[in-house]
């Protein structure tokens, strides 16, 4: 694992620009990916995001201020390419933001090739998809990822008691969601 701070020496410096970001992509991608792959929920548009995502940071890269860290940077345009993907999709099938079609997108997951949970997955991700997007982006990175307050707080520049919030309301909402199944 590189250095935060040997990564961005190497990118601001045009001589090693391609090695610096060929080491962030290397760094990354694994995470990126698998936040950005619980907000989609389909591998192939996970990896088209997450390419969006380092075309993006390819693209901006002279606009990174080094007093945010590398990943709060990342994450904050992961999930800027989640919503306009998601917001896309949307209104392409004429579903209102807050209102997915659940059985639809988990019937989808569940004949997904590189999805390989078990029903209690399934009824963890149907819950979790009924959430507005903003309280899903803040449960998947506090519940899958650990991430905390403070380091979210940074990504979406909202205030760490407006996520703890976003947490509680999204897991009642999944607990209600998972009760009324049983």
């Amino acid at each position: 694992m590189t250095d935060d701070r040997e990564i961005i020496a190497l990118i601001t410096d045009a001589a090693t620009l391609e090695k610096g970001f060929r080491l962030l992509v290397e760094q990354y991608s694994r995470p990126l990916y698998s936040q950005i792959r619980r907000m989609v929920l389909f591998h192939d548009d996970a990896d088209d995001i997450l390419q969006e995502t380092f075309i993006s940071a390819w693209k901006n890269i002279g606009y990174f201020r080094a007093e945010a860290r590398l990943s709060t940077w990342l994450y904050r345009i992961a999930l800027n390419q989640c919503l306009t993907f998601l917001n896309k999709q949307k209104a392409e099938r004429k579903v209102s933001i807050d209102n997915p079609d659940v059985s639809d997108a988990l019937e989808q997951l569940r004949a997904d090739a590189y999805f390989d949970g078990d029903e209690a997955q399934c009824r963890l991700q149907e819950a979790v998809l009924t959430l507005p997007d903003k309280q899903r982006m803040v449960f998947n990175m506090r519940y899958y990822d650990k991430m905390s307050y403070e380091d979210m707080s940074d990504i979406f520049g909202t205030t760490v008691s407006a996520l703890k919030s976003d947490y509680h309301h999204a897991v009642k909402k999944i607990e209600k969601k998972i009760s009324q199944s049983d």
